[in-house]
């Protein structure tokens, strides 16, 4: 495999030799395996490849660092907190219960490279859902540990993260077990969209995961779906993903539009396969990207309720991306 060479990879499914790039959330219903790649605010990228093949992702990586500046913050400490405050007030007027808080770091960087920064982030900061996708206009590498959508037959399972702190810390505070709650019920109403009744449960709430450097708190929900629905109709209810956005779902997107400065992108979508009834879509955080154009972007975020002290949430963004950074160099 070249570096410049198009292709996907997760879990152990390599594809490669790109045919076509689409819109059209129709396809996906053909049968054949698609990499998908949808941004925040709704692009639709679906990627088929000529060869799908069992096989671990094809380099290691070099040691050398792919980043050697500093990385720029689309909000800073101070606007940062500022955007904290802002939704602690819309929280107390009722407009909104929770959102989830983002900022966007950019840094130089060569494209050819991110084959290579993946091939060291599966060694250093392995993840359940890390995956890498090359297209003639973005490439993403990603070490997402959050399931957004499985699919085996008509059965599905989101796994929604909400509740972030250091290895040290050993129990999770009524914030972030609030949120979560809060998260699990914005979840089982999107399930409730595109499940057949009675069959959406929460099978786990509430358990702790480890991952390199932080623990998260994870819940998981599942469901049966109805009978003949289509692909676009799932994609189009679930997105998008509740842990990413807020609650209730709407004002959290007027929030988060009011106050990011810029587009998240790739960042907070979803990325992923679909072949036929079966699929793996995972929430787009902990990931790079780039557009080609010598500018790598990482995003990082946190969840806010009433309880959120917003020098806390900067923090827990900054511990977000203090790992990843650190392997693909440069100075946070």
């Amino acid at each position: 495999m070249d570096l410049r060479d198009d292709s996907f990879w997760m879990s152990g499914r390599y594809a490669r030799s790109l045919i076509e790039v689409t819109d059209d959330l129709s396809r996906l219903d053909d049968g054949n395996f698609w990499a998908v790649s949808v941004s925040f605010e709704g692009q639709v990228r679906l990627a088929r490849f000529r060869q799908v093949m069992a096989a671990t992702f094809p380099f290691a990586g070099s040691g050398a660092n792919s980043v050697s500046g500093t990385w720029k913050s689309s909000l800073d400490q101070s606007a940062y907190c500022q955007y904290v405050s802002n939704i602690k007030e819309a929280i107390a007027s009722g407009w909104v219960y929770q959102v989830n808080a983002c900022r966007v770091l950019t840094a130089d960087f060569i494209d050819d490279e991110l084959a290579s920064l993946f091939g060291k982030i599966l060694r250093s900061n392995p993840a359940p859902h890390a995956a890498y996708l090359s297209l003639p206009e973005i490439i993403m590498a990603s070490a997402s540990p959050e399931l957004f959508l499985k699919r085996d037959g008509d059965k599905v399972t989101t796994s929604p993260i909400k509740g972030t702190q250091p290895l040290e810390e050993q129990v999770f505070g009524d914030k972030d077990q609030s949120e979560n709650i809060m998260i699990v019920d914005l979840m089982r109403n999107d399930l409730g969209q595109i499940c057949r009744d009675g069959t959406v449960d929460v099978a786990n709430l509430l358990r702790s995961e480890d991952h390199p450097g932080l623990r998260h708190l994870v819940s998981d929900v599942t469901g049966e779906l109805k009978a003949g629905i289509s692909w676009k109709e799932i994609i189009s209810s679930l997105l998008p993903a509740g842990s990413i956005s807020g609650a209730p779902k709407s004002s959290a997107l007027k929030v988060i539009s009011d106050n990011e400065p810029t587009q998240r992108g790739p960042y907070c979508g979803i990325l992923g396969w679909i072949q036929g009834d079966k699929a793996e879509l995972s929430v787009a955080i902990r990931t790079f990207w780039s557009f080609r154009d010598s500018q790598l972007h990482f995003g990082t975020g946190a969840g806010i309720t009433w309880g959120s002290d917003p020098i806390g949430e900067w923090e827990e963004t900054q511990l977000k991306a203090r790992k990843l950074i650190s392997i693909a160099g440069g100075n946070l």
